[in-house]
């Protein structure tokens, strides 16, 4: 993802390489066409620990001791400014567009700035796999793995140089990948968390140690040391094929889905890192033409940009698609959006690099502030021209400050379903579940006038969206009892209806909401009804969400319901339908008001159902009491 710092030689083919990598992670993000193109941040691992393991090497050849204090200003000069200038401009961006981008901007800028934010994420839940999570800078997890090796490794360098050989270092290094490596296998094996195996440094860091065995194995290669058979004609035939080898499989592994095993972690991403290491080999051995090949121009263009790109490309996918494309999960956003945010992240991109990167990087913090003030005092169109800057920069930096504070813990849909639970959780203080009556078609057959069933004659059975909507049930049909929890499907309900059933909390009427998480199938809707048996009624609510198999698990709901007398449909689909503006961000959880709709969505199928119950017993006790009576008569 970075530069590193300058020197007078390039090593040929690393700039490619940083383009393919940052391809990768782009089209991976942008659109469904690589799966596994999140290897590409691998792929920048090696390359880094390569990089600045060489020019520390080099230091310590030519002055017999490496600079730390030139060696880290060296380092955020590179880094420093355009991260700052995306963190700025993107969070000023999420205050105009507001809802769920602000989600613990706070925790992501203090992350951000103080190179921990894999740890930040990890301590707070976030996973880089969620890809519905708007979180706004989720990808400078890795820059921040980059920035904590840039801290610590050259402190641990100088005790490499205490061992006597190239092989024993070289031996050290790539011990201590393979240990990483294992590391989040055992992680990811034993049940952990894959987003922590993932973030963490310690298990993750495998890329960055094979990069920094790899400039110890080919530290003749860049010094006199060199060995004259290394730019024969076969050496060079042989590293060039490998390095086209291990490019096509690199782009074939981009192609393979993440599995939260060990396939993939540590699997598919050791397997990317040791591919990256037979590509930079074959780039930077004398007289290749792999190297050269590769650092074409426009993926020298990119490779150059690489950082630039890396850095906002995903915080303009989260701002777009919360700005154009509520409805849809940042994964799924049309393919117009992505285009879009590919463009604007090339231009993005390239007016970092040269107004505020390659500045900084060449003259210095405080020779660059010079050069600003010095506009400011020169000739009239270019003291307009900074004036002009300054104020967008102070704009900015108040848009951004502004985002910071406002910054919420949890996102709109989190904030909704926890009120259900608090609005659930003192009900249930305040009135515990009584035991249910015994359901009775005779005793809706006696009700006179329209039917109008009350809360205790109720059970209601959901996922977080009845959760979100408790508080507006028990509010319309107090009493109700409520069982809703987090990421229910519907295979879930018959044997939650069963338990209750067991307990005698059973009541005459059963609401079931689940519907939202996946789709339902006939088998499960037979074992629910058979669950709740004939003598209740069945209330089936359907769903409303942006997700693809809601229209599919609607029809089967009402399909469901047409062909059986004791089961209705809640129409909470077409009731929140025109009222979209009471959901939260995800466009599923309804909010205070929204969850009233949903209450008298279930309300209304309930009592219709109810009427048509003590219509059809009325009707059964009628021509029973016909036949009854001519009987009689002919008796």
């Amino acid at each position: 993802m970075t530069s590193t710092a300058p020197s007078p030689a390039r090593f040929a083919g690393l700039d490619g390489m940083r383009a393919l990598a940052v391809v990768l992670v782009v089209v991976y993000h942008l659109f469904a066409v690589l799966p596994g193109g999140f290897v590409g941040v691998d792929v920048f691992f090696v390359i880094s620990g390569f990089l600045i393991t060489s020019l520390l090497l080099r230091e310590h050849a030519a002055r017999g001791r490496v600079a730390l204090g030139a060696f880290w200003q060296r380092r955020a000069r590179r880094l420093l400014p355009a991260l700052a200038l995306v963190v700025a401009v993107c969070s000023a961006l999420a205050l105009i567009v507001g809802g769920d981008v602000l989600v613990d901007l706070d925790a992501q800028v203090l992350g951000a700035a103080t190179f921990s934010y894999n740890w930040v994420s990890v301590a707070g839940g976030g996973g880089y796999f969620a890809a519905a999570a708007p979180e706004l800078f989720r990808n400078f997890w890795s820059l921040a793995v980059e920035e904590q090796f840039y801290l610590l490794w050259p402190l641990v360098f100088p005790l490499f140089l205490l061992l006597p050989w190239r092989w024993a270092r070289t031996a050290a290094a790539f011990g201590l990948a393979a240990a990483s490596a294992v590391w989040m296998g055992l992680v990811v094996a034993g049940g952990g968390d894959v987003t922590r195996a993932y973030f963490g440094t310690d298990t993750h860091a495998f890329g960055l140690l094979l990069g920094v065995g790899l400039a110890f194995l080919l530290t003749p290669l860049f010094t006199a040391e060199a060995p004259r058979w290394t730019a024969s004609p076969l050496a060079r035939h042989l590293t060039g094929g490998a390095g086209v080898m291990a490019l096509v499989a690199l782009v074939g592994l981009a192609t393979v889905p993440a599995a939260d095993t060990t396939a993939t972690f540590p699997g598919s991403l050791l397997a990317a890192s040791l591919l990256s290491a037979v590509a930079i080999v074959a780039g930077v051995w004398p007289g290749s033409w792999f190297g050269p090949a590769l650092d074409v121009r426009p993926m020298r263009w990119i490779g150059d940009r690489s950082y630039g790109i890396y850095l906002c490309h995903w915080p303009l996918l989260v701002l777009a698609a919360a700005a154009f494309a509520p409805d849809a999960a940042v994964a799924s956003t049309p393919m117009w959006i992505g285009i879009g945010v590919l463009a604007a992240t090339a231009a993005a991109s390239a007016l970092s690099y040269r107004f505020v990167e390659t500045p900084v990087r060449r003259l210095g913090f405080r020779a660059s502030f010079r050069a600003v003030v010095r506009r400011l005092r020169g000739r009239p169109a270019a003291r307009l021209r900074a004036l002009g800057a300054a104020l967008a920069g102070a704009l900015v930096l108040t848009g951004a400050g502004a985002a910071i504070a406002v910054s919420p813990d949890v996102t709109s849909a989190e904030a909704a379903v926890e009120a259900g639970r608090r609005a659930l959780a003192q009900a249930l203080r305040e009135n515990p579940a009584p035991i249910a009556p015994t359901p009775s078609a005779e005793t809706d057959a006696a009700a006179p006038g329209p039917a109008q069933v009350t809360g205790d004659q109720i059970s209601a059975v959901g996922d977080s969206v009845m959760l979100a909507s408790a508080g507006g049930l028990m509010e319309r049909l107090p009493g109700v009892e409520v069982d809703a929890e987090v990421s229910r499907s519907m295979w879930a309900g018959p044997e939650i209806v069963e338990d209750l059933a067991d307990g005698g909390r059973l009541r005459p009427y059963v609401v079931v909401a689940l519907g939202t998480n996946g789709p339902v199938d006939q088998a499960t809707l037979e074992e629910l009804a058979d669950a709740v048996g004939s003598d209740r009624g069945l209330v089936l609510v359907n769903a409303y969400a942006p997700r693809d198999w809601i229209p599919g698990v609607n029809a089967d709901l009402a399909a469901f319901a047409d062909a059986r007398r004791n089961v209705a449909v809640a129409d909470w689909s077409g009731a929140i339908a025109p009222h979209e503006d009471l959901l939260a961000d995800d466009r599923i959880h309804p909010g205070s008001a929204g969850g009233r709709i949903f209450a008298d969505a279930v309300a209304t199928a309930v009592d219709d159902l109810a009427e048509e119950r003590r219509a059809y017993a009325a009707d059964i006790a009628g021509r029973l009491a016909e036949i009854l009576e001519a009987d009689l008569t002919d008796g």
